[in-house]
């Protein structure tokens, strides 16, 4: 079994007066608060959420 790329990520700013679908974006990605870390799954779809919200979170590649 192959272990699968991750990224971490971090929340650093906040989602109060944002567009509804980056909040969505936020949300999706599984952070509910500031300096929230989550771990997710490097795929398109998730890659694709990080890369709409880039200027809210802060991105640390996991091996």
């Amino acid at each position: 079994m192959s272990k699968q790329q991750t990224v971490r990520i971090k929340l650093v700013r906040s989602t109060i007066g944002r567009l509804a679908a980056h909040k969505a974006c936020v949300r999706g990605l599984g952070l509910s608060r500031m300096n929230q870390v989550v771990e997710v799954i490097d795929t398109p779809e998730n890659r694709g959420m990080i890369n709409k919200v880039n200027y809210l979170l802060e991105i640390q590649e996991s091996k």
